[in-house]
């Protein structure tokens, strides 16, 4: 069965942009599982239930787990990999003579989760991790412009994990959210104004960045330009 693991960012940038919703109709026309870990949950549900601001949005969220639209996948083999994966990227970069903590358990979480699946994606917003699988070098030229300092790369653990997680594609609640548009998901919203879906689109790749997905204003134009040519 094809599977696609989400990060807790992206589920946090649909539930604050009202899009929630698109889990249904987008899982339907992949024709597959839509999972995130226990980790992920925790992050998600279980800790914002205990907080007043964000209380709401986590039983938005619950719901879509007791519908089983997002499942959530529980498997020791997982949390090994998890272990594994966490020690590796945690201990690449260093700086001043530490180790440089770069990635969190939540989304390491969910890499190990989309190997132990062969999923399809991983939908993660968070530039780092995107970043140590898709393009190392240009996170150590982050990190060192950063922290203004000399940095020192231990490259057979970059090397382990970039094999560990060659086979991993990711994408964004960006892409996410435009391949709604494609799909013509997002058509109610269209306005009544001059240039309605460009404004449309426009909209919620911003509504999206401005949530937390890291992507670009460069990046936001390209996806306005490709789109506008179909």
């Amino acid at each position: 069965m094809k599977s696609i693991i989400f990060d807790a960012g992206p589920i946090i940038s649909l539930t604050m942009n009202n899009l929630l919703w698109l889990l249904n109709p987008l899982k339907k026309q992949f024709n597959g599982d839509f999972y995130i870990s226990k980790e992920i949950k925790k992050e998600l549900v279980d800790k914002p239930l205990n907080t007043k601001r964000f209380e709401f949005e986590a039983l938005q969220v619950l719901q879509y787990i007791k519908s089983n639209a997002l499942r959530v996948i529980v498997n020791e083999d997982i949390l090994k990999k998890r272990d594994m994966l966490l020690n590796l990227a945690n201990n690449i970069f260093k700086a001043k003579g530490r180790w440089i903590k770069i990635v969190h358990t939540g989304e390491i979480e969910g890499i190990a989760s989309a190997i132990y699946l062969n999923s399809s994606a991983f939908v993660v917003d968070e530039r780092t991790t995107r970043l140590l699988i898709e393009n190392p070098s240009n996170l150590a030229k982050i990190l060192k412009h950063k922290l203004h300092v000399k940095l020192t790369i231990n490259k057979n653990n970059l090397r382990k994990f970039r094999k560990e997680t060659e086979n991993i594609k990711m994408i964004r609640s960006a892409e996410l959210v435009a391949i709604a548009y494609e799909l013509g998901l997002l058509d109610k919203y269209i306005p009544n104004i001059p240039n309605p879906k460009r404004t449309l689109l426009d909209s919620i790749l911003w509504g999206v960045k401005l949530d937390g997905c890291a992507v670009s204003k460069k990046e936001i134009e390209w996806i306005m330009s490709v789109e506008n040519k179909k």
